[in-house]
């Protein structure tokens, strides 16, 4: 068999060959290992060492070194700008929070050192003289696309029970399955995640969520989400009882994470929470045919609550629970639905409502389905043609702004905003031009449309004598006061006749 050989940083190696020159063992270890084998993105690449941490301070005394985690054996060290985190070879103790141990203990085995680690795939080592260190055969679950916990898997959950949805995780990433040890104990022991902070378990659901068999963990593992999102049970076999659905809710959803087509995080909890009033907003007609109006406001509110509780960022949330309020409404093609769509959300939301769509329709019964999908194309088409021809869909794009309002007469304040805003609907309608000079025109003489609505004149009579615009230029009216405005409009049919 051919030696395996892993390229190492030329950082990671200097710190390898350093405290080898110095009579310590040294080696990369855990993911960065499993991923040079999997042919995978390698983000972090971690060292093990015989030495201590004030063995390492001495051999890197030169160096940067942050303090990350003494007491379990952690330094970082920082080469060329690069930090490279380097830990002793440890035995744990006793974990009886379920959560970390109580103690370490340092040691010189390097075998004792991986024994502690949560999965085979993740209890290699290698440097370039040793080579591959595998004392638990995690090449060959690597082969044979399995998660295989180290030792007794009932040990590893009761150590840490994170582990389980670390498990679940790397299925999912990677494509592997539970072998049949590890599978059970996690039916049996998942209950153990109520010790777990519930930041640690949003920060392993998140990558599960954005994962590419996150629709296979649904089906399998369903309860252990649900342990913490119990919200999702009421969706388990609750029927849609409609023409254009197939499965219950539940599978619907799974279906629908199947389908989605983009790996955003904000998108796959678009997807994952978008049905999830459904169960509390239905109405069953009279000819069994049930309904769900409104399931998409009830849902917003449930995955606002849900991500509350999960302590998500409030920009995550806020962009999860928009898209679930909107993934039922009404599209409609053209570009000034389109520009409407821009306006109310912005593009990189549009997008994503797109892709929420795109897959909720693909895992709902076929009526139809092929003409509503091509809606949603033919949406994508008119959405390209709108931000590459640079239309106005927003008041940035407005060709008009406050100060030119204030230029021709508007006070400052609330009016301007509602002018404006009024503005960018007729533009994105296609009522107006959005040029600077034609938008001006439309609502120049400010002080006229005051005069009149601070009189109560009905439109007949402020036609009568709007022949004051036609008389005084737009600078003269400006200069004019309300009161003065007023009593020229008061002068009457005379006036107006003169005019004309």
């Amino acid at each position: 068999m051919k030696k395996l050989k892993i390229e190492i940083p030329s950082g990671a190696n200097e710190i390898i060959h350093s405290l080898q020159n110095n009579g310590y063992e040294a080696f990369l270890v855990g993911g960065c290992v499993r991923d040079s084998i999997l042919g995978r993105p390698i983000h972090d690449y971690d060292i093990t060492t015989s030495a201590t941490p004030d063995e390492m301070m001495k051999v890197f005394k030169d160096k940067r070194i942050i303090e990350t985690g003494l007491q379990h054996g952690t330094i970082t060290i920082v080469i060329n700008g690069e930090g490279y985190e380097v830990t002793t070879y440890r035995i744990d103790g006793n974990y009886s929070d379920s959560r970390r141990p109580d103690s370490v203990t340092f040691t010189r085995s390097l075998e004792e050192d991986l024994k502690r680690r949560d999965f085979t795939i993740n209890a290699m080592a290698y440097n370039d003289e040793a080579g591959l260190i595998d004392p638990f055969n995690g090449m060959e679950d690597i082969k044979y696309n399995k998660i295989r916990c180290v030792g007794r898997a009932e040990d590893r959950f009761s150590e840490d029970a994170l582990r389980i949805l670390r498990a679940i995780r790397f299925a999912s990433q990677l494509g592997f399955v539970l072998e049949p040890d590890t599978d059970w104990n996690i039916s049996k022991m998942y209950k153990n995640l109520e010790n777990i902070s519930i930041e640690r378990i949003n920060s392993e659901f998140c990558k599960i969520a954005a994962s590419s068999d996150f629709c296979v963990q649904m089906v399998l593992y369903h309860e252990v989400f649900s342990l913490f999102i119990p919200e999702i049970k009421d969706m388990f076999g609750f029927q849609q009882n409609n023409p254009y659905h197939m499965y219950d809710v539940w599978n619907h959803t799974v279906h629908a994470i199947e389908y989605c087509e983009s790996d955003d995080l904000v998108t796959r909890l678009t997807v994952f929470f978008h049905d999830i009033g459904k169960p509390h907003c239905y109405q069953d007609g009279e000819d069994g045919i049930r309904h769900f109006k409104g399931h998409g406001r009830v849902g917003a509110d449930m995955t606002d609550k849900i991500m509350k509780r999960l302590r998500f960022d409030n920009d995550t949330r806020e962009k999860v629970v928009e898209l679930v309020y909107y993934h039922d409404a009404t599209f409609e093609v053209g570009k000034k639905y389109i520009k409407r769509w821009l306006n109310k959300i912005g593009e990189e939301q549009f997008r994503r409502l797109l892709n929420v769509r795109r897959a909720d329709i693909k895992a709902q019964a076929d009526i139809n389905q092929e003409t509503r999908l091509q809606k949603i194309d033919n949406i994508g088409y008119i959405l390209q043609e709108v931000l590459q021809d640079d239309e106005c869909f927003s008041l940035k794009d407005l060709a008009v702004n406050g100060k030119d309002l204030i230029t021709i007469g508007y006070k400052p304040g609330k009016e301007i905003g509602e002018v404006l805003n009024n503005l960018l609907d007729s533009v994105i309608s296609g009522e107006y031009i959005n040029e600077k000079e034609k938008l001006l025109e439309y609502i120049k003489k400010p002080v006229l449309t005051t005069a009149r609505n601070s009189m109560g004149c009905d439109e007949n009579w402020y036609n009568s004598y709007f022949a004051i615009k036609e008389t005084f230029s737009i600078e003269e009216i400006n200069s004019m006061s309300d009161k003065e405005v007023e009593n020229l409009v008061r002068l009457g049919d005379s006036m107006s006749e003169a005019f004309y």
